[in-house]
């Protein structure tokens, strides 16, 4: 048996195209979503099956087909039984985007089935149709029937293709960039694209986040006003700082080193003080939490998260160790200050993630013996580095070399 993966678009008449047409029109079998097997004339001769899980269509084939390595070639109880079977399973929009196709391949292709993928109309062309602009500059994403961070996509400079269903509709996903200070970014949802209900709705992600969107939905989202693009360790005079204590560019600057985040990771900033290491942290990261228990220091991380567009920092207002219960499990942690809870820190971290990379600032002995301590506790070998900066300043007409004081910096888990 052949069979034939289609892409149907719509699955309204003006979104199939002629190549596919053809390919019903031969088929003795068609297997897909009873949507889009309700949209198809009927024929006669034609058996239509309703499946949507790759396990579910595969099951199908080899019941209709004698369950044969590829089936016999032949249908069992189609009514068609001595002659040859061409099967075309169908999809919704493109084969090649976010399509069942991609699992039911590999296992088509194990069970000796003969193979052919066809393309169709996707839903970001029927949109970008729509609102009548290209959308080479697009960034694609799914966040049909899985987890998907809206606020981290908006984040990369594109204008954002989202196809939604499952838990997370468009105005889910609007609630997410509202949440994070977006509401005013604009957005569009086109819902039930071209058929006769189709609808194109703009506003900004505030006003979508309040209301309800058919379940054949995608949404459209400029992209977020961006964060400072620039090498780790960021000027000091970048930061609002009042009289909160902030860690300086260089210190910064190595803090990032050993963290060494990448753009899919958590991170935490247990004391984060101004801010300035989550800032930096959220430059590279996915999410970063800022956890910080002085009201005057939460301010200063709440205005120096919209000063840099830090939208994917998450000010997390409380206690340490208490208030790291509720919050993700991290890939990699700064301990800039810890009120005499180290230990309980460290414990809370690597209780949800026992891999996670850990930096801990010490300025004092003790500290430093106490951080080493904490992480030979959980069997972590510690690297201690030492940071002696000196800034040169003048001195009548010479100049001289003004010592900051010593940081230390005990690290573990890093590369």
């Amino acid at each position: 048996m052949k069979v034939i993966l289609l892409g149907l678009g719509s699955g309204a008449p003006e979104t199939i195209t002629v190549q596919a047409r053809k390919i019903l029109d031969t088929s003795r079998l068609i297997i897909g979503a009873p949507r889009l097997l309700s949209m198809l004339p009927p024929k006669e001769g034609v058996r239509c099956i309703s499946a949507v899980s790759a396990g579910d269509i595969l099951e199908r084939l080899q019941e209709l087909s004698g369950g044969g390595q590829g089936g016999s070639g032949q249908a069992a109880d189609t009514g068609l039984v001595g002659q040859p079977v061409q099967a075309a399973v169908v999809f919704s929009g493109d084969s090649g985007f976010y399509s069942g196709a991609r699992l039911l391949l590999p296992l088509l292709k194990e069970q000796g089935y003969e193979t052919e993928i066809l393309p169709g109309i996707s839903s970001v062309q029927l949109f970008s149709a729509h609102l009548g602009r290209p959308w080479q500059d697009w960034r694609l994403v799914s966040a049909h029937g899985m987890d998907c961070d809206a606020v981290a996509e908006v984040m990369k400079g594109q204008p954002v293709f989202f196809l939604t269903g499952g838990c997370l509709g468009p105005s889910n996903l609007c609630a997410q960039l509202a949440e994070a200070g977006l509401g005013e970014l604009p957005a569009a949802v086109g819902e039930n694209l071209f058929l006769a209900d189709e609808a194109v709705i703009r506003g900004t992600a505030g006003e979508l986040a309040g209301r309800t969107f058919a379940p054949l939905s995608v949404l459209l989202t400029e992209p977020a006003p961006l964060m400072p693009r620039h090498t780790p360790g960021w000027p000091d005079g970048w930061f609002i700082r009042g009289r909160v204590p902030m860690t300086k560019q260089f210190v910064r600057a190595a803090i990032l080193a050993k963290l060494a985040v990448s753009s899919r990771e958590i991170c935490w900033d247990v004391g984060a003080g101004t801010g300035s290491v989550s800032i930096e942290l959220a430059s590279a990261a996915r999410r970063v939490y800022a956890v910080e228990c002085m009201p005057e220091a939460c301010e200063l991380i709440r205005r120096n998260r919209v000063r840099h567009n830090a939208w994917n920092l998450t000010l997390a207002e409380g206690h340490a160790p208490e208030v790291l219960k509720e919050l993700p499990a991290p890939d990699a942690v700064f301990i800039g200050g810890s009120r005499g809870e180290l230990a309980a820190i460290a414990d809370a971290v690597l209780l949800k993630n026992p891999s996670a990379r850990l930096c801990i600032a010490a300025v004092t002995l003790e500290t430093i013996q106490e951080a080493m301590s904490v992480l030979t506790a959980h069997g972590i070998e510690a690297e201690i580095i030492q940071l002696s900066v000196s800034l040169g300043k003048a001195a009548g007409s010479r100049h001289l070399l003004a010592a900051n004081n010593p940081v230390f910096l005990v690290a573990g888990n890093c590369k």
